[in-house]
């Protein structure tokens, strides 16, 4: 009897492990599984890139980086934009979308000041908002992901000076209008102020965004100060339009230094038109300005001015110079 007591407790002690290790098993599959879908969205939920000049080449490779993070997260993007270097074009784009109360907005604004108050209308109505490639500080968006452009300014300076010798004039297209422009032009001015005695900045022309009206800039340039030895361009259509400038006037002579890796650049770069450029990290504002609106939307973390775990206010998402030596590395693949 004593022998069938033990059994008996034994096979309960059996049967209580295995319901222990079931319930065990089955609260790890659910862990493993929520784990899983933690940061999983739905098809319909939609997350919207609003940028300007929308057909530029530029912009491809942040829509690739927003749409490749859409992928993982299972959610849809859409993208729009000012057609034209327009500010009440943008604006009127954003109230659009606002007005369809997506998960989130991923905007590159084309003036710093003239869009804060739809930024922070939409802010206001519960859509998350982030800045890429083009800030407006003072509005309510939560970050900005983008090229340091002030540092960029700097480091094109360097450049200019390296190709020069540290002497020289030289001259700067750019769009005086937008923040982004702004910051690398003085990183430019105040490096080769500071660092370079013997060269001068002795012209500052608006290239408007627009290969035609840079061009011109670049020919009053080089008209107006026959002894230009450089010119930079704080973007592409910038270094575009000098480029045909400098080979309309027969003055090869002139170092240009562009920005971002459009191919019309790149080739320009591989001819020894331009000199060098300056490659953005444009995927990754892509990507990373999503994972950050999906995080905002589904209060997976806090923003920036309030609550734990805040997201950051900035993230460089870096800058490369493209030479002769290494520009096939930067082509589309």
């Amino acid at each position: 009897m004593k022998k069938l007591a033990i059994i008996y407790v034994c096979l309960i002690g059996l049967f209580l492990l295995y319901i222990y290790r079931y319930h065990f098993e089955i609260s790890h599959l659910r862990l493993s599984s929520q784990e899983e879908t933690a940061f999983q969205g739905q098809p319909n939920e939609k997350y919207v890139m609003i940028t300007f000049q929308s057909g530029m080449d530029y912009w491809k490779r942040c829509l690739k980086g927003f749409e490749d993070a859409a992928e993982e997260l299972n959610v849809s993007v859409e993208y729009r934009g000012a057609t034209q270097y327009d500010v009440n074009e943008q604006v009127t784009v954003l109230e659009q979308v606002i007005a369809r109360k997506p998960a989130g907005i991923a905007i590159s604004a084309i003036n710093p000041t003239a869009l804060t108050k739809t930024i922070n209308k939409a802010v206001e109505k519960g859509i998350p908002v982030v800045l890429f490639d083009s800030n407006a500080s003072g509005s309510k968006a939560f970050s900005f992901l983008g090229t340091n452009n002030y540092n960029a300014g700097v480091t094109a300076a360097h450049e200019m000076a390296k190709l020069l010798g540290n002497k020289g004039n030289v001259g700067i297209i750019t769009s005086p209008y937008q923040l982004n422009h702004q910051e690398r032009t003085r990183g430019f001015v105040e490096t080769i102020y500071q660092k370079y005695p013997q060269m001068h900045v002795v012209a500052v022309k608006n290239g408007k965004g627009d290969v035609r009206a840079s061009k011109q800039a670049a020919i009053e340039i080089l008209e107006d100060y026959p002894d230009v030895q450089g010119i930079f361009a704080t973007e592409a259509n910038g270094g575009v339009g000098m480029a045909e400038a400098v080979v309309m006037l027969n003055k090869k002579h002139v170092k240009l230094i562009s920005f971002d890796t459009e191919k019309q650049t790149l080739d320009l770069v591989k001819k020894g038109v331009i000199a060098a450029t300056l490659a953005q990290g444009t995927w990754n504002m892509g990507y990373w300005s999503l994972q950050f609106l999906f995080q905002l939307h589904h209060r997976l973390t806090s923003s920036s001015r309030s609550g734990d775990l805040p997201l950051p206010v900035y993230v460089d998402t870096g800058i490369t110079v493209v030479t002769k030596e290494n520009v096939d590395r930067f082509y589309a693949r």
